[in-house]
């Protein structure tokens, strides 16, 4: 490696202060690498496409497996990484606050805590403190990590704007440096979650939105992420070549699929 794990901290931080950037998300050291070399700035983990190259679903990956999975990418490639972290492997405060201290030592820049268990949002109140302890585990480390607050209604379910606004905001007083409501599509409503935290910076998931980087950048926002999605259409992509292996005895050209 030629960048040093503080200096890719210092550049994740600083690709968030203007502008908006693209922070795509690999699954595995091939993915990876091949991001790097396209010319991304920063990248980010996806526990779906993560646990599919594992044969497993979204959130059956241990925290073992995680960490491991996230010091894989951090030793693969000169970017920053940030982690998507879930809901922290842990309920309690104190839970997170040691499995973000965990995550600081695999050498993200960055990582990001839910506020779901299952399918519920957990309780406001707790949500909050759970975002606290990240914050002060992150502080006690003296480590640049950015945290990132998310708030997981919307993929949920839960559609009405107003209570994730208020859990976003609740979740950068309690210390998050950047927030992130995925499933968030609108226009109207990006431009209001934008308005809301602001100065501090939104990531918006692009699956779930039918405008474009330019767009979002022009509506304040400065992070734009895709989640599984490169994942699922590598996975896609396979399916349908090795089909066509079984069906009909030829490899299938990739235009052709």
């Amino acid at each position: 490696m030629t960048t040093d794990i503080s200096a890719r901290r210092a550049n994740f931080r600083q690709l968030h202060e203007s502008g908006c950037f693209i922070i795509p998300n690999p699954w595995n050291v091939g993915s990876a690498k091949r991001l790097e070399k396209l010319g991304f700035k920063a990248i980010a983990s996806t526990s779906s496409g993560a646990a599919w190259a594992l044969g497993r679903e979204d959130g059956e990956m241990s925290l073992d497996e995680v960490l491991a999975h996230l010091k894989l990418l951090c030793d693969a490639t000169d970017l920053p990484v940030n982690a998507d972290f879930e809901a922290g492997f842990a309920d309690e405060p104190d839970g997170v606050a040691t499995n973000v201290l965990r995550a600081i030592e695999t050498g993200v820049a960055g990582l990001s805590i839910e506020d779901r268990t299952g399918r519920e949002l957990y309780d406001m109140e707790l949500a909050v403190d759970r975002m606290r302890a990240a914050r002060e585990a992150i502080d006690s480390s003296g480590q640049n990590v950015l945290l990132v607050g998310r708030s997981e209604g919307f993929l949920m379910g839960r559609t009405e704007l107003e209570p994730t606004i208020r859990r976003l905001r609740a979740y950068s007083e309690a210390g998050a440096d950047c927030l992130y409501a995925p499933g968030i599509r609108d226009r109207a409503m990006i431009a209001e979650v934008v308005a809301a935290v602001a100065p501090k910076p939104v990531n918006v998931l692009l699956s779930t939105t039918d405008l474009t980087v330019p767009e979002l950048a022009a509506l304040g926002v400065r992070r734009v992420s895709v989640g599984g999605a490169l994942a699922k259409a590598t996975w896609q992509r396979f399916d349908k070549v090795a089909s066509a292996l079984l069906q009909k005895g030829t490899l299938t050209s990739p235009q052709s699929v």
